[in-house]
């Protein structure tokens, strides 16, 4: 995979909002799950955040600190959503510029990605059936970009040993697999 001393200088200056941790240092310690998320508004955002709730506990036993990435301005709105979930406190990077999600790789979406029959299919489910809702204004910078692709990453000493890159927006990563080393 990658190594993380080529963009060490990058990853270093990158903070977990709410310790004030350097990610680079936390990875050295121990192995980062890494969630980039969509937009606070994305169902399948809302439902990754339920995801991670739901397993921090047996991902914390494997000895992972999960961190997410996203581009809300304000640690607040951030953390209104994870609160929502029962997943606060948590450590959450603010990257309303999206430089990280480029450093990692994190494309923006095609009009195929967002407008499939299958991300229509995965909405309903996400927002209606599983009850996470959605906010259809993509524009919203508080919530972030609509448009941003997600993806998952575990770091340890000095690599990103496994990633999931989201090919659509309705992928649902099973992080489980994802944190096997």
């Amino acid at each position: 995979m990658s190594d993380i001393s080529t963009n060490r200088i990058l990853w270093s200056k990158m903070l977990s909002a709410n310790s004030g941790d350097n990610l680079a240092d936390m990875a050295e310690e121990q192995p980062i799950l890494l969630v980039f998320l969509r937009f606070f508004g994305c169902s399948f955002c809302r439902e990754a955040i339920s995801d991670i709730a739901k397993r921090r506990n047996t991902l914390e036993s494997q000895g992972f600190r999960v961190v997410f990435v996203h581009m809300a301005p304000e640690p607040k709105v951030a953390e209104k959503f994870f609160k929502k979930y029962k997943l606060f406190p948590i450590d959450h990077i603010l990257d309303p510029e999206m430089v990280f999600y480029r450093a990692f790789g994190l494309g923006r979406s095609t009009p195929k990605q967002l407008m499939g029959l299958m991300n229509w299919i995965r909405g309903f489910q996400a927002s209606v059936l599983e009850g996470h809702g959605a906010d259809f204004n993509m524009d919203n910078p508080e919530l972030g970009d609509g448009f941003q692709m997600p993806g998952v990453f575990v770091l340890f000493k000095g690599e990103i040993r496994r990633s999931f890159i989201h090919r659509y927006p309705y992928d649902r990563p099973d992080y489980e697999e994802i944190c096997q080393l």
